[in-house]
């Protein structure tokens, strides 16, 4: 280890970041904690967004420990990286994954050049990941070792110079271990619970959210040959293989109708019942574009392993570089409600080596 190696560690006031600092705190580096002020829901549109009292657990925290504290200001970079990315890929008629931009845009883009600007080589966080230093110098990232909480997924889109500079404590640890980590520590926040809402907004439901901002754009909602079946606010509040929250109930022999098609130009809702033959459902194989690679580009066909979204399984695919920068993945077993704009998330055994955003969702 460097003799006391100075770490910026993203502190977002629950209980895995603050344990990650612990954890650092006692390996003996020169820890200081920073709260990354992305997102205020000034105008209270939004419900519940407790910004502030994550600043004061992370504050406490801090305190606890006896590391400095830091809040830093990034609102105008997640406005401008996040939102609106989040915003004009929901209107556009796609699905983006705010939470993988943010950790390339936020975590490890604008904060990491932060973190260096102000004298910290590397940054930590709460992931649920494993940084592995190699022989040569280079890093790799693995999945983490609780396999209900492995957040590698997140981090797919990552570049190799964040992945150098980037740490996880609590990679080795499973969940339970790091809920008793922070007791050990005895640090203020050690029962508090998980946040489930949108990266660094709060517990914010995506419908409130988009509702805020985008405006509704009503149409109908049609079976595959076409048959009206009812009429929706806005094809942004829908995604594929969505089943519950359609507004139109079960047909006569009670099966639940999914998500098959959205046409934007239509304003239409495609949904048929779902069986394990439903077109438009199931795909063998995508496009992926927008490659991004933890390390070496993968310039030949390789075969590998691939998570459609995350907490999929790891499946075997085949991944085939494109002549047009773009790549082809051929999937072992059919994949349920690949929509584009999500993220595909590349690996070797355990070792996480970048991945893609859906362009093209390619059907048997």
């Amino acid at each position: 280890m460097p003799d006391k190696e100075k770490i910026l560690v993203a502190m977002s006031g629950g209980v895995d970041s603050s344990a990650a600092a612990a954890l650092l705190v006692e390996q003996g580096y020169d820890v200081t904690g920073a709260y990354m002020k992305n997102w205020i829901n000034e105008a209270n549109i939004l419900g519940d967004c407790p910004w502030q009292q994550d600043v004061k657990d992370a504050r406490a925290v801090a305190d606890t420990l006896g590391i400095p504290f830091e809040i830093v200001n990034l609102m105008d970079d997640y406005k401008s990286r996040i939102v609106e990315y989040l915003l004009k890929g929901y209107d556009e008629g796609i699905t983006p994954n705010p939470d993988v931009m943010c950790n390339r845009e936020i975590k490890f883009g604008v904060f990491r050049d932060w973190a260096k600007a102000n004298g910290f080589p590397a940054v930590a966080t709460g992931h649920y990941a494993r940084s592995r230093l190699n022989s040569d110098g280079t890093r790799d990232i693995l999945t983490g070792l609780d396999p209900n909480k492995d957040q590698t997924y997140f981090l797919a889109m990552m570049k190799p110079e964040q992945v150098q500079d980037a740490r996880f404590p609590i990679g080795e640890l499973l969940k339970s271990d790091v809920r008793e980590t922070a007791r050990r520590f005895n640090l203020p926040n050690a029962e508090k619970k998980d946040s489930q809402g949108i990266c660094f907004i709060g517990e914010v439901k995506m419908s409130d959210f988009l509702k805020a901002y985008l405006p509704d754009e009503p149409g109908d909602i049609v079976d595959l040959d076409g048959k009206k079946l009812g009429t929706h606010a806005g094809l942004h509040y829908y995604t594929l293989g969505q089943r519950k929250g359609i507004g139109v109930a079960s047909n006569l022999y009670k099966k639940n109708y999914v998500v098959v098609e959205k046409r934007k130009a239509a304003r239409e809702l495609v949904i048929a019942i779902e069986q394990e033959d439903t077109p438009r459902l199931f795909s063998s194989a995508c496009i992926l574009t927008e490659l991004s690679f933890t390390g070496a580009p993968l310039r030949e066909p390789h075969p590998m392993l691939a998570r459609a979204r995350y907490r999929a399984p790891s499946e075997p695919v085949t991944f085939i570089p494109l002549p047009d920068g773009r790549a082809r993945v051929e999937w072992a077993n059919p994949q349920r409600a690949l929509a584009c704009g999500q993220i595909c998330a590349l690996y070797d055994g355990e070792t996480l080596r970048g991945g893609g955003i859906y362009a093209e969702i390619l059907y048997a």
